[in-house]
Formats: structure tokens, sequence, C-alpha cells
């Protein structure tokens, strides 16, 4: 993204601290433009429509509406809007309900200011962005893990081999630990892997993940993703 043509950044979060730390990144950082905050999710929504972000910083528990919501009627109202998840917290029930309102990325608030600022530019680009943590909040429920796994290998044609190296994925093995865990080679480990982007429509792993995660069983139909 070029200086002439950068990224349009809007914030949403009750705290004013955690806004103005934010807006010092976005003011810094080349490539990238702040056009708003909000303290809630129902201010979003309204600044939404004023402003016409590229990608917005969300916060998940706020007063009046959280950002799961105000994320999917922000998802359903303007699908090329991106949303960051960006919270201070990892629990399962929040990343999940992150993923499915459409959030693209889900990341904690420690996160560097150059990691940030590389999950806007990820997120513009139709890129999933996952912190580690909110990987393993997702899946410390193993029965539910399978049920989605399962759901998932049959949405995307997945055979067998190929729906235990995503769970492998899913639980951040590399290629290497995928081969050694399944006492096969690296280059068949590498192989499954890119079956499994291939089939799934996506680019690299981070998105395989999230796609995963996301995917609703009782909704039928994976999401939608963007692959400009």
């Amino acid at each position: 993204m070029s200086a002439t043509n950068p990224i349009r950044v809007m914030i949403v979060d009750d705290h004013n601290m955690v806004r103005k730390g934010l807006a010092t990144i976005l003011k810094v950082k080349a490539g990238l433009e702040l056009v708003g905050e909000a303290n809630n999710g129902r201010e979003a929504l309204e600044l939404c429509e004023r402003v016409q972000p590229d990608v917005i910083l969300m916060d998940l528990l706020m007063p009046e509406m959280g950002g799961a919501e105000a994320t999917r009627l922000i998802r359903q109202r303007w699908p090329e809007v991106q949303v960051l998840a960006l919270t201070s917290f990892q629990e399962k029930e929040l990343v999940r309900e992150a993923l499915q309102a459409g959030a693209i990325g889900y990341l904690l608030k420690n996160v560097s200011a150059n990691d940030l600022v590389a999950a806007i530019h990820e997120a513009h680009a139709g890129r999933s962005t996952l912190a580690p943590e909110a990987i393993q909040a997702l899946i410390q429920v193993e029965s539910a893990a399978a049920a989605r796994e399962e759901d998932v290998a049959k949405a995307f044609g997945l055979t067998p081999r190929e729906r235990e190296v995503l769970a492998l994925m899913v639980q951040g093995m590399s290629n290497p630990e995928i081969a050694e865990h399944l006492v096969v080679s690296r280059s068949t480990a590498k192989a499954h892997v890119s079956n499994i982007l291939s089939k799934m429509g996506v680019s690299n792993r981070a998105e395989a993940i999230s796609l995963a995660l996301q995917h609703d069983p009782a909704g039928g139909s994976p999401p939608a993703r963007n692959t400009e």
C-alpha cells in the first residue's frame, strides 16, 4: 500500500488510553491512515457508514454493543470491510464468536506494533492472522474440535489423512512436526498441507486454520473468503 493510497483504519475500544496508544501507532506507520475512533459497537456502526474504513481494530467486550455483534453487522452491511479482533482476552468462546461473526483475525492487545501493522496489511489483503494464544484457546475442547474438523473435511472434500493433517495444523504443528507425528517424510507432510490449502481455497496455514475454526457445522456452508 503506497503512502498516497494508505489503508484506512478505524479503532473501536471503550478505553480511551487504548485508543490513544493504537492511534499513535497508526499515525507513525507509513501506509496507514486513522480515519475514526468509536467507544462501542453501536458507535462503530454509525462511524463505519460515514468513514468507510478498510480495516477495523475491534475490541470485543464493550458496553451497549459488544465487538462480536458489531462485527457481524458490519460484515453484513459492508462485506469489503475487514475486522481484526483486538482484545485482552483469549477465552475460547470470545475467539469463536469473533471469528464466526466474520473477523478475519484475532490478536491480543500485547501484540507488538510491528506485528499489529503486519496484521492490518494481511487483513486488508484478505488474509488471516491469529494469535497463538487464540488458537490454543479454541482447541481446548477436543470433542468439539473433532466434530468441527469432520464437518470441515466434508465441506472441502478432504481425505481422512488430510483431515488428520488439518487437525495437527490447528494444534500449531509445523510441517516437520506433522511428519514426525504421522511417521511420514517431510515432503509428504508438505504435500498434504499444500493439498489442504488448495482444497480450502486459501494461501497460507493461518488462513486454513482460521477458516476451519470459523466453520459452523450448523450453518451448512463454509464462510466465503476474499480471494483478491
